[in-house]
């Protein structure tokens, strides 16, 4: 009986001791999914931030892609959302349903990268019009070798890699080259993982494929990167052709959208004013597009005075620049 006295007060020391004790940095997760095309960044910031701490707050970050990443912060299983594109109706109505409320907040700029392989020689440009000709539902089955694009190109199958259907990068694609967000074939090899697509195009002679830039700019010595005429004449997809507008319709900002109960975690509030304070360093790092100075700084303000919602409600997302966004809602205040 001495024994078990003796136990039970050793039991109790152990809880009162635990109880007192500061958090663990286990205890401090940061949760973040979504866009495998902004991970470089949220990666990039997430690995600066968790040195800055000294491992007192643990940030984990996936690629589910943007839809996949928006279904799991709906549900609230996520603190913030990484997406390349704007968050659609039906994703607002899915937050609202389980009452998750969030802030938006651009990020970056990227362009679409459409990638060939080295030994491809008969590609010089690519229009609008081949690459609807391509993707289109309507090419399933039908369009399946390069003479059926142009008929002075190769009769040579072929192979087509791009984003999977939860992808951000697939509905902006899809919308701005089809005309209709995820209208496209299917007999293509998709993945939410851009290395996949980058092992596949660069394996293949007849290959083509899309996805963001940076993976382009990371893999270049092992892919061929078609020029893209969107009218205007063709232009190559590159830093200063995204952030001066000049490659069209494929350039796009991206965005993280963060839970508001999480924004009043401490470590959740800090992790994004780390993020929005050094977007423009790591950003570049990333090989990606940094907003201009004045969009980070009203960012920030958005952030700190927890402004809900979208910029985009109602809005077209192709085309759209944030800095014109921007302006509109600073002339609100």
């Amino acid at each position: 009986m001495f024994k078990k006295i003796v136990l039970c007060f050793m039991m109790l020391a152990v809880v009162t001791l635990s109880c007192s004790l500061p958090a663990k940095a286990a205890d401090k997760i940061i949760k973040i999914d979504g866009s495998s095309t902004v991970y470089p960044i949220t990666e990039a910031v997430a690995e600066e931030y968790q040195k800055a701490k000294k491992g007192a707050v643990k940030v984990t970050v996936g690629i589910s892609g943007t839809g996949g990443g928006f279904k799991r912060f709906c549900r609230g299983e996520t603190d913030i959302s990484d997406a390349s594109r704007p968050i659609k109706d039906s994703e607002i109505k899915a937050c609202q349903e389980q009452g998750i409320e969030y802030i938006e907040l651009p990020i970056a700029y990227d362009g679409l990268a459409v990638v060939l392989n080295p030994k491809n020689t008969w590609v010089k440009v690519l229009t609008v019009a081949d690459l609807k000709k391509i993707w289109e539902p309507e090419a399933k089955g039908k369009v399946t070798k390069w003479n059926h694009v142009r008929a002075e190109w190769p009769d040579a199958p072929m192979k087509l890699f791009g984003p999977g259907a939860d992808s951000g990068t697939f509905e902006y694609f899809t919308e701005a080259i089809v005309g209709k967000a995820k209208a496209s074939r299917g007999d293509f090899t998709a993945s939410e993982d851009d290395n996949v697509l980058v092992q596949g195009v660069a394996g293949d002679k007849n290959a083509i494929g899309y996805f963001g830039l940076a993976y382009y700019e990371e893999n270049k010595d092992k892919l061929k990167i078609a020029p893209l005429d969107g009218g205007k004449g063709p232009v190559v997809p590159s830093l200063q052709t995204v952030e001066n507008g000049t490659y069209e319709p494929l350039s796009r900002p991206l965005f993280i959208y963060i839970n508001t109960k999480s924004a009043a975690k401490p470590e959740v509030k800090e992790f994004v004013d780390y993020y929005l304070k050094n977007s423009q360093k790591l950003v570049k790092q990333a090989k990606y597009i940094p907003l201009p100075a004045k969009a980070y700084t009203l960012a920030q303000e958005r952030f700190s005075k927890m402004k809900k919602g979208s910029m985009f409600t109602g809005k077209g997302h192709v085309g759209v620049k944030i800095e014109d966004l921007m302006k509109i809602e600073e002339s609100k205040k």
